[in-house]
């Protein structure tokens, strides 16, 4: 059985849709962060997002646990022509194409940006490559929100709208194994 432990990375107090641009985290909360990493398993393999939240995160609660490269594969998802605004603003615009994008996950895309379908595939990827490398182990992926909804709605086995009903804070872990071919759940968004 190979154990995930999925952990949103710190805040970064942007407004509007937060994709690949590549924020810092508020990393201040040193309390929070030092309950989140004895919360951890002290043996895991851990690995982030390539972008600066993300490692930084990671960062801050390595302990002595091994690191693997961070990847670009576990980016949040890329918002395109909607990254960095408002959603009021986007969808003044293009409001059949943004709630498409929300209400009915899985083919509509942003321009320039990936749909819900491509997220899937391209995190599904980089979990099953890291699962099959580590098998048996406990693996701490330091990522985003979408990043962790992909693989909670895989575990669930649920419509991606089911799994957009979950609420994802920073700073906390989501918890979902696979072995003997099943996928099962923790803990979901639990703030140690």
């Amino acid at each position: 059985m190979t154990r995930l432990h999925l952990v949103r990375h710190g805040p970064t107090h942007a407004r509007g849709m937060v994709g690949w641009s590549d924020l810092p985290a508020d990393l201040s909360d040193t309390a929070a962060l030092a309950r989140l990493s004895d919360h951890l398993p002290a043996q895991a393999v851990m690995v982030s997002s390539d972008l600066l939240r993300a490692r930084a995160t990671a960062d801050a609660i390595q302990a002595r646990r091994t690191r693997l490269p961070h990847q670009r594969a576990l980016r949040e998802i890329n918002f395109g022509a909607w990254e960095l605004r408002h959603h009021a603003e986007v969808e003044a615009e293009t409001p059949d194409l943004i709630r498409a994008y929300w209400d009915r996950p899985g083919t509509p895309a942003p321009p320039g940006g990936e749909s819900w379908d491509q997220v899937r595939a391209r995190v599904d990827a980089a979990i099953d490559a890291l699962i099959a490398a580590h098998s048996g182990r406990d693996l701490i992926v330091v990522a985003h929100f979408g990043v962790i909804l992909a693989q909670l709605q895989r575990a669930l086995n649920v419509p991606a709208r089911n799994a957009f009903s979950h609420k994802i804070d920073n700073l906390s872990v989501t918890q979902i194994s696979f072995g003997d071919g099943i996928w099962r759940t923790g803990a979901i968004n639990h703030l140690p």
